[in-house]
Protein backbone atom coordinates (compact mmCIF):
# COMPACT_ATOMS: atom_id res chain seq x y z
CA UNK A 1 0.00 0.00 0.00
CA UNK A 2 2.73 2.09 0.84
CA UNK A 3 4.29 1.36 -2.69
CA UNK A 4 0.75 2.49 -4.65
CA UNK A 5 0.66 5.61 -2.78
CA UNK A 6 4.29 6.32 -3.46
CA UNK A 7 3.28 5.83 -7.14
CA UNK A 8 0.26 7.72 -7.33
CA UNK A 9 2.29 10.81 -5.88
CA UNK A 10 5.07 10.20 -8.38
CA UNK A 11 2.46 10.59 -11.14
CA UNK A 12 1.78 7.18 -12.19
CA UNK A 13 -1.64 6.60 -13.47
CA UNK A 14 -1.77 2.64 -13.39
CA UNK A 15 -0.69 0.42 -10.66
CA UNK A 16 0.40 -2.88 -11.57
CA UNK A 17 0.71 -6.28 -9.83
CA UNK A 18 0.76 -9.92 -10.31
CA UNK A 19 -1.12 -13.29 -9.43
CA UNK A 20 -0.26 -16.66 -9.58
CA UNK A 21 -0.95 -20.27 -8.59
CA UNK A 22 2.71 -20.96 -8.63
CA UNK A 23 2.14 -24.85 -8.95
CA UNK A 24 -0.08 -24.27 -11.90
CA UNK A 25 2.49 -21.89 -13.83
CA UNK A 26 6.14 -23.22 -13.12
CA UNK A 27 7.23 -26.25 -14.80
CA UNK A 28 7.52 -28.81 -12.48
CA UNK A 29 11.48 -29.01 -12.50
CA UNK A 30 10.67 -25.29 -11.68
CA UNK A 31 8.94 -25.78 -9.00
CA UNK A 32 10.59 -28.21 -7.18
CA UNK A 33 14.64 -26.97 -8.19
CA UNK A 34 16.16 -24.69 -6.81
CA UNK A 35 15.99 -20.32 -7.03
CA UNK A 36 18.85 -19.64 -9.52
CA UNK A 37 19.73 -17.01 -7.31
CA UNK A 38 19.36 -18.60 -3.89
CA UNK A 39 20.36 -15.49 -2.04
CA UNK A 40 17.20 -13.90 -3.12
CA UNK A 41 14.84 -17.00 -2.24
CA UNK A 42 12.87 -17.00 0.25
CA UNK A 43 12.12 -20.60 0.15
CA UNK A 44 14.24 -24.04 0.09
CA UNK A 45 12.86 -24.19 -3.64
CA UNK A 46 12.20 -21.75 -5.98
CA UNK A 47 8.38 -23.14 -6.02
CA UNK A 48 8.33 -22.18 -1.96
CA UNK A 49 9.89 -19.04 -3.12
CA UNK A 50 7.00 -18.28 -5.41
CA UNK A 51 3.98 -19.46 -3.16
CA UNK A 52 5.80 -16.98 -0.52
CA UNK A 53 5.94 -14.05 -2.05
CA UNK A 54 2.13 -14.59 -3.37
CA UNK A 55 -0.32 -12.34 -2.32
CA UNK A 56 -3.75 -14.02 -1.28
CA UNK A 57 -6.80 -13.11 -3.45
CA UNK A 58 -8.60 -10.60 -0.81
CA UNK A 59 -5.25 -8.44 -0.64
CA UNK A 60 -5.91 -7.76 -4.44
CA UNK A 61 -9.69 -6.52 -3.84
CA UNK A 62 -8.37 -4.37 -0.95
CA UNK A 63 -5.50 -3.02 -2.85
CA UNK A 64 -7.91 -2.72 -6.10
CA UNK A 65 -9.86 -0.17 -3.50
CA UNK A 66 -7.08 1.62 -2.18
CA UNK A 67 -6.11 2.10 -5.81
CA UNK A 68 -9.02 4.06 -6.69
CA UNK A 69 -8.77 5.93 -3.38
CA UNK A 70 -5.31 7.10 -4.64
CA UNK A 71 -6.74 7.60 -8.49
CA UNK A 72 -4.49 5.52 -9.92
CA UNK A 73 -5.96 2.48 -11.54
CA UNK A 74 -5.39 -1.25 -10.82
CA UNK A 75 -4.10 -3.61 -12.99
CA UNK A 76 -2.22 -7.11 -12.60
CA UNK A 77 -0.56 -9.55 -14.88
CA UNK A 78 -2.07 -13.14 -14.47
CA UNK A 79 0.06 -15.55 -15.03
CA UNK A 80 -2.59 -18.82 -15.62
CA UNK A 81 -6.02 -19.61 -15.64
CA UNK A 82 -7.62 -20.01 -12.65
CA UNK A 83 -5.30 -16.04 -11.24
CA UNK A 84 -7.22 -14.93 -14.79
CA UNK A 85 -10.82 -16.28 -14.03
CA UNK A 86 -10.24 -14.26 -10.25
CA UNK A 87 -9.25 -11.48 -11.70
CA UNK A 88 -11.41 -10.98 -14.49
CA UNK A 89 -13.90 -10.92 -11.25
CA UNK A 90 -12.65 -7.51 -10.02
CA UNK A 91 -13.44 -5.70 -13.48
CA UNK A 92 -10.21 -3.77 -13.72
CA UNK A 93 -9.82 -1.12 -16.60
CA UNK A 94 -7.03 -3.86 -18.08
CA UNK A 95 -5.12 -6.61 -17.53
CA UNK A 96 -1.50 -7.35 -18.76
CA UNK A 97 -0.21 -10.82 -20.46
CA UNK A 98 3.41 -10.47 -19.65
CA UNK A 99 5.94 -11.50 -22.57
CA UNK A 100 6.38 -14.83 -20.64
CA UNK A 101 2.55 -16.22 -21.29
CA UNK A 102 2.15 -14.06 -24.68
CA UNK A 103 2.05 -17.60 -26.77
CA UNK A 104 -0.19 -19.11 -23.89
CA UNK A 105 -3.03 -19.54 -26.57
CA UNK A 106 -5.68 -20.34 -23.56
CA UNK A 107 -5.09 -18.05 -21.14
CA UNK A 108 -4.98 -15.58 -24.00
CA UNK A 109 -8.55 -16.90 -25.55
CA UNK A 110 -9.76 -16.66 -22.62
CA UNK A 111 -8.89 -13.24 -21.20
CA UNK A 112 -10.27 -12.06 -24.84
CA UNK A 113 -13.45 -13.57 -24.24
CA UNK A 114 -14.55 -13.18 -20.45
CA UNK A 115 -12.47 -9.83 -20.35
CA UNK A 116 -13.77 -6.51 -22.02
CA UNK A 117 -11.37 -3.97 -21.00
CA UNK A 118 -8.23 -3.31 -22.28
CA UNK A 119 -5.00 -6.02 -22.88
CA UNK A 120 -1.97 -5.04 -22.50
CA UNK A 121 1.00 -7.50 -24.08
CA UNK A 122 4.45 -7.38 -23.60
CA UNK A 123 6.78 -8.93 -26.42
CA UNK A 124 9.78 -9.83 -24.83
CA UNK A 125 11.70 -12.77 -25.99
CA UNK A 126 9.07 -13.61 -28.66
CA UNK A 127 9.60 -14.77 -32.09
CA UNK A 128 8.13 -13.27 -35.13
CA UNK A 129 6.01 -16.48 -35.81
CA UNK A 130 5.01 -16.82 -31.88
CA UNK A 131 3.99 -12.96 -32.81
CA UNK A 132 1.93 -13.76 -35.88
CA UNK A 133 0.25 -16.75 -34.07
CA UNK A 134 -0.55 -13.56 -31.30
CA UNK A 135 -2.25 -11.14 -33.55
CA UNK A 136 -3.85 -13.88 -35.31
CA UNK A 137 -5.96 -14.58 -32.15
CA UNK A 138 -6.54 -11.31 -31.26
CA UNK A 139 -7.65 -10.19 -34.30
CA UNK A 140 -10.11 -13.33 -34.70
CA UNK A 141 -11.36 -12.22 -31.68
CA UNK A 142 -11.96 -8.70 -32.95
CA UNK A 143 -9.75 -7.33 -30.15
CA UNK A 144 -6.78 -5.73 -31.41
CA UNK A 145 -8.82 -2.59 -31.11
CA UNK A 146 -8.80 -3.01 -27.25
CA UNK A 147 -5.03 -4.13 -27.38
CA UNK A 148 -2.09 -2.21 -26.52
CA UNK A 149 1.26 -4.07 -27.63
CA UNK A 150 4.56 -2.84 -25.72
CA UNK A 151 7.76 -3.70 -27.38
CA UNK A 152 9.90 -5.26 -24.32
CA UNK A 153 13.76 -7.12 -24.05
CA UNK A 154 13.09 -9.55 -21.03
CA UNK A 155 16.51 -8.65 -19.41
CA UNK A 156 16.87 -7.29 -15.70
CA UNK A 157 18.53 -4.63 -16.30
CA UNK A 158 18.82 -4.47 -20.31
CA UNK A 159 21.29 -3.12 -21.64
CA UNK A 160 20.66 0.07 -24.19
CA UNK A 161 22.55 -1.91 -26.97
CA UNK A 162 19.52 -4.38 -26.46
CA UNK A 163 16.41 -2.57 -26.43
CA UNK A 164 16.34 -2.41 -30.23
CA UNK A 165 13.94 0.60 -30.13
CA UNK A 166 13.58 0.97 -33.68
CA UNK A 167 11.18 -2.26 -33.16
CA UNK A 168 8.34 0.06 -31.71
CA UNK A 169 8.29 2.07 -35.64
CA UNK A 170 7.56 -1.52 -37.29
CA UNK A 171 4.74 -2.14 -34.48
CA UNK A 172 2.93 0.48 -35.71
CA UNK A 173 3.53 0.08 -38.89
CA UNK A 174 2.36 -3.35 -39.20
CA UNK A 175 -0.59 -2.96 -36.65
CA UNK A 176 -1.17 0.73 -35.67
CA UNK A 177 -4.16 0.93 -37.66
CA UNK A 178 -5.91 -1.74 -35.63
CA UNK A 179 -3.91 -1.51 -32.22
CA UNK A 180 -5.31 0.81 -29.67
CA UNK A 181 -1.94 1.96 -28.61
CA UNK A 182 1.87 0.79 -28.74
CA UNK A 183 3.81 0.70 -25.57
CA UNK A 184 7.16 0.26 -23.93
CA UNK A 185 7.94 -1.89 -21.45
CA UNK A 186 11.70 -1.21 -20.03
CA UNK A 187 13.77 -2.87 -17.55
CA UNK A 188 16.76 -0.65 -18.17
CA UNK A 189 18.43 1.84 -15.60
CA UNK A 190 17.72 5.34 -15.92
CA UNK A 191 14.53 7.03 -17.78
CA UNK A 192 16.33 8.19 -21.21
CA UNK A 193 15.03 5.22 -22.93
CA UNK A 194 11.68 5.93 -22.31
CA UNK A 195 11.80 9.63 -23.62
CA UNK A 196 13.57 7.84 -27.15
CA UNK A 197 10.81 5.08 -26.97
CA UNK A 198 8.04 8.28 -27.18
CA UNK A 199 9.57 9.95 -29.86
CA UNK A 200 9.52 6.84 -31.64
CA UNK A 201 5.58 6.54 -31.35
CA UNK A 202 5.33 4.19 -28.15
CA UNK A 203 2.10 6.17 -25.79
CA UNK A 204 2.22 3.85 -22.72
CA UNK A 205 5.20 3.04 -20.31
CA UNK A 206 5.58 0.32 -17.94
CA UNK A 207 8.37 0.25 -15.59
CA UNK A 208 9.28 -1.27 -12.72
CA UNK A 209 8.71 0.20 -8.96
CA UNK A 210 10.62 -0.46 -5.84
CA UNK A 211 11.06 1.69 -2.58
CA UNK A 212 14.54 0.51 -1.93
CA UNK A 213 17.36 -0.39 -4.92
CA UNK A 214 18.70 -2.81 -1.93
CA UNK A 215 15.88 -5.04 -1.04
CA UNK A 216 16.11 -8.53 -1.69
CA UNK A 217 15.09 -9.40 -4.57
CA UNK A 218 16.15 -9.85 -8.54
CA UNK A 219 14.43 -7.19 -9.59
CA UNK A 220 14.53 -4.08 -6.96
CA UNK A 221 17.89 -3.33 -8.67
CA UNK A 222 16.49 -2.83 -12.47
CA UNK A 223 13.31 -0.83 -10.72
CA UNK A 224 12.84 3.44 -10.79
CA UNK A 225 12.83 4.58 -7.46
CA UNK A 226 10.25 7.50 -6.98
CA UNK A 227 13.00 10.27 -7.10
CA UNK A 228 13.48 7.88 -10.67
CA UNK A 229 9.76 8.04 -11.45
CA UNK A 230 8.47 11.26 -10.66
CA UNK A 231 11.42 12.47 -13.05
CA UNK A 232 9.85 9.99 -15.98
CA UNK A 233 6.19 11.17 -15.65
CA UNK A 234 7.25 15.12 -15.70
CA UNK A 235 9.23 14.07 -18.68
CA UNK A 236 6.70 12.16 -20.61
CA UNK A 237 3.71 14.38 -20.35
CA UNK A 238 6.45 17.68 -20.91
CA UNK A 239 7.54 15.52 -23.97
CA UNK A 240 3.82 15.38 -25.28
CA UNK A 241 3.70 19.02 -24.97
CA UNK A 242 7.29 19.97 -26.67
CA UNK A 243 6.71 17.17 -29.65
CA UNK A 244 4.43 19.08 -31.90
CA UNK A 245 4.72 22.03 -34.59
CA UNK A 246 4.47 25.49 -34.11
CA UNK A 247 0.93 26.79 -34.54
CA UNK A 248 1.75 29.63 -35.97
CA UNK A 249 4.86 31.47 -37.21
CA UNK A 250 5.11 33.54 -34.12
CA UNK A 251 4.18 31.87 -30.71
CA UNK A 252 3.01 33.94 -27.69
CA UNK A 253 6.07 32.79 -25.51
CA UNK A 254 8.06 34.59 -28.47
CA UNK A 255 6.00 38.05 -28.88
CA UNK A 256 8.44 40.27 -26.22
CA UNK A 257 12.20 38.91 -27.17
CA UNK A 258 11.05 39.57 -31.13
CA UNK A 259 9.32 43.10 -30.04
CA UNK A 260 12.57 43.65 -28.38
CA UNK A 261 15.74 42.07 -29.49
CA UNK A 262 14.87 41.12 -33.22
CA UNK A 263 16.90 43.11 -35.48
CA UNK A 264 14.68 45.73 -37.59
CA UNK A 265 17.02 46.85 -40.76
Amino acid sequence: MEMVKEAAMCGADIVKFQRRHPSLCLRPEIYSGPHPNPVNSYGATYGEHREFLELDLPVHYQLYEYCLQHNVAYSCTPFDLISAEEIVKLNPQHLKISSFHNNHTSLIEYICTSFPGTIHISLGMTTNSEEMALIEILRAHDRLKHTVLYWCTSAYPARPADLSLLEIRSLIEKYGHELQAVGYSGHHEGIAMDLIAFTLGATYFERHFTLNHNWKGTDHKASLMPEGLTKLTRDLRSARQALAFKSCEIIDAELHNRKFHKFSG
